[in-house]
């Protein structure tokens, strides 16, 4: 609805940039519908950038990233959670959101990328 609505209003030159999830690459068993929509919102940013041309389009996919999302668990919990999954990734931590601000805003200055997805995962789709 966001994009329906708001993309007329963004200036010339500008671009619209999605956030999904990186469950769609690295599918997890019991998380068939979480995946599905991950996959359906990559369909969804191409057709996007298809369709509003020449405003671009894109898509950041972000892995386990140290924010407010898991506030919800004891903080012993959650540190012990960050520890472990982030010593199974290939760069060693989990991420921090400035490393998906660079994400977005590359994203939103880079001029000739549309209908793209970027995985700001640590590697985790790869272990």
């Amino acid at each position: 609805m966001a994009v329906k609505y708001g993309s007329p209003h963004i200036r010339v030159g500008g671009s619209i940039t999605l956030t999904n999830g990186v469950a769609g690459l690295r599918p997890r068993k019991g998380r068939t519908v979480v995946a599905s929509v991950c996959g359906a919102m990559e369909a969804l940013t191409r057709a996007l950038a298809v369709e509003l041309a020449p405003i671009r389009v894109n898509v950041v996919c972000p892995g386990i990233v140290r924010t407010e999302l898991w506030n919800d668990m004891t903080e012993t919990d959650r540190e012990a959670m960050y520890r472990d999954l982030g010593q199974r990734l290939p760069v060693g931590r989990i991420g921090e959101p400035e490393d998906l601000a660079h994400a977005y805003v590359y994203l939103m200055r880079e001029e000739y990328s549309t209908g793209q997805v970027v995985v700001v995962d640590g590697g985790a789709v790869l272990v």
